[in-house]
């Protein structure tokens, strides 16, 4: 097919459809809810477009890759970012040899356009006036508008889409308008001991058992403490270790420390002990503390004046009584002084 598509006498140049290939291993039940997220039941049904929400490096953008792959229709990354402009998420001009300005298609664009399937890969790194130009395109009319090439582009009814989300802290928030037009979301966890043994073999499948055991032992032992080292993580952790031993076939680093100084080089010292390094994070977390509230800064938590102090009105109605009756002996105390004194004079 052409690489030139005219809309309105706009020549839009699409952009290649990319190889990777990906094979989802495990939980298959959420590549099932993602491949019906993309059926379409009935001539006037709309396909979604759902959101893939993980940690770094669980297999979210593998997820779409796979989904893509098993419908059989060409796939179309766009790596989002903090600084992604709308003219680079749709049609960015280009000035070609001629000295006229050539216009050229995103991979959103191209996807539209051939029916393609496009993942928007780190969605919540881009900002709301990039998003913003997607909107009409999530919804029912399925089109955008190009305010740099002033044309509208109508999506082809083939055209699919899904959005990956990282879940950390270096993130924008996505408005409401935008969320409520990305359903469902399907949450990614960590793959069980099996499937990701399976993972690592896969990548690499020269890896011996002894490399790949003391990789999915450490990797499932920090998916128990909460930690979040991924099975990206452990790809990286065996690869450097293995180009480590094979660096010198007459001196070979032995299996074990290599596999340590990989660890350390790749995740850092702390990750030598996850134990402890899950303390740590319960720490800075405040583990099981109770949230300190404004009175907690002023009050300490017995003081009778904090606001959330279990002391009961009754024994402050004792205790002023008591008081009342001891300022009532002191009283007559003194009455009895006076009148001694009064006597002697």
């Amino acid at each position: 097919m052409s690489r030139i598509h005219t809309i309105d006498g706009i020549n839009l140049h699409l952009g290649s459809p990319d190889p990777t290939e990906g094979e989802w291993i495990g939980q298959r039940e959420v590549l099932k809810q993602l491949l019906a997220c993309w059926l379409v039941v009935d001539p006037r049904d709309l396909p979604l477009t759902p959101r893939l929400v993980g940690t770094p490096g669980i297999g979210k953008t593998t997820l779409a890759i796979s989904g893509a792959r098993q419908r059989g229709q060409e796939l179309y990354i766009y790596q989002c970012t903090a600084d992604t402009r709308p003219e680079d998420l749709l049609v960015t001009p280009v000035l070609a040899e001629s000295g006229k300005i050539a216009y050229h298609a995103s991979p959103m664009v191209t996807a539209m356009l051939r029916g393609g399937i496009c993942i928007l890969d780190e969605g919540n790194r881009m900002n709301e006036k990039s998003w913003a130009s997607l909107a009409p395109l999530l919804d029912h009319r399925r089109y955008v508008e190009s305010i740099v090439a002033g044309i509208s582009i109508p999506a082809h009814p083939d055209f699919r889409c899904a959005v990956t989300m990282n879940e950390d802290e270096s993130t924008f928030e996505i408005p409401d308008y935008i969320l409520s037009r990305l359903q469902p979301t399907l949450t990614l966890g960590h793959p069980a001991r099996e499937d990701e043994l399976a993972i690592l073999k896969y990548h690499l499948p020269f890896a011996d058992d002894q490399m790949l055991s003391l990789t999915v032992d450490f990797l499932q032992e920090a998916h128990s403490l909460n930690l979040d080292f991924s099975t990206r993580d452990g790809i990286n952790i065996l690869r450097f270790a293995l180009k480590r031993i094979a660096q010198d076939p007459t001196h070979p680093l032995a299996r074990d420390d290599a596999w340590r100084e990989s660890l350390e080089k790749c995740l850092g010292q702390d990750a030598v002990d996850l134990k402890s390094l899950a303390d740590k994070k319960n720490q800075s977390l405040g583990g099981n503390n109770v949230p300190m509230g404004l009175a907690d800064f002023f009050f300490s938590p017995n003081d009778p004046l904090h606001p959330d102090s279990e002391f009961d009105d009754d024994d402050f109605d004792d205790n002023d009584d008591d008081d009342d009756e001891d300022d009532i002996d002191d009283i007559d105390d003194l009455d009895e002084g006076d009148d001694e004194t009064t006597g002697r004079r």
